[in-house]
């Protein structure tokens, strides 16, 4: 939900930059690499049916963007600062895919997943 006055396409395109490559601030470090590379895209803006002012924004991210094999780097990134976002009210994350070639960069635990579940006696659910 953008505050009033934002336009839901500004929005969007903050949330992807704001999760990936943008900064309020000059970094030094910005010149030494090409950012396009590296930054969120907002692809698709829908209103949310019977509500004004919502909207779901759909962005992708590119894999160069994450360090492999990381579920830490990889949340923090999409989810840290952006919450905090001034040129929103309100943010959820409703929907989060991941691509086959990433997940499989993830070593997983190392005695295996049926181990753990046994541990923490959670069946049937992600581990998350």
């Amino acid at each position: 939900t953008p505050q009033p006055g934002v336009p839901p396409e500004e929005a969007g395109a903050a949330v992807a930059a704001e999760s990936s490559t943008g900064t309020w601030t000059t970094v030094w470090t910005d010149g030494l690499t090409s950012l396009d590379r590296y930054k969120g895209r907002c692809y698709n803006i829908e209103p949310v049916a019977g509500e004004e002012n919502q909207y779901i924004c759909y962005v992708a991210y590119p894999l160069d963007l994450f360090e492999e094999g990381s579920v830490t780097n990889m949340f923090t990134s999409i989810v840290g600062n952006v919450f905090g976002f001034k040129a929103l009210r309100a943010l959820r994350l409703e929907d989060l895919r991941i691509p086959t070639a990433y997940t499989k960069t993830f070593q997983g635990p190392p005695h295996g997943i049926q181990v753990e579940r046994d541990k923490l006696n959670k069946y049937g659910r992600p581990l998350l």
